[in-house]
């Protein structure tokens, strides 16, 4: 089934609307279906948040055959091996303490 998702932001005096469209299996229940919606944008602005704030993606000036394709491989697996740390520092700290401590950095990788 395919959805149509508007959604409207006010900011500054002015209205952005968006259109969104989703291809989905679930039955047409709205309540169902904005739930499904706001979990997926929640997870994908949060890996972005993530990988742009911790990583500095969009400052990567890497773009020659395969190296960018390659590097962002490396850099989520850094990601998620930083989030399984068992450690409850920020994952930016956490990614400065396995840069400055092989012991830290050992538990990160081992963990």
């Amino acid at each position: 089934m395919l959805l149509t998702a508007r959604s409207r932001r006010e900011f500054g005096g002015k209205t952005e609307i968006e259109t969104r469209f989703y291809i989905t299996s679930l039955t047409p229940d709205a309540p169902t279906i904005v739930t499904a919606i706001r979990q997926h944008l929640g997870v994908e602005n949060g890996l972005h948040w993530v990988m742009d704030m911790v990583f500095r993606d969009d400052e990567c000036r890497i773009r020659k055959k395969n190296a960018p394709t390659n590097f962002t491989t490396v850099k989520h697996m850094a990601s998620n091996l930083l989030r399984d740390a068992p450690h409850k520092h920020s994952i930016r700290l956490k990614r400065k303490l396995a840069g400055w401590d092989d012991q830290f950095l050992f538990e990160v990788i081992t963990a």
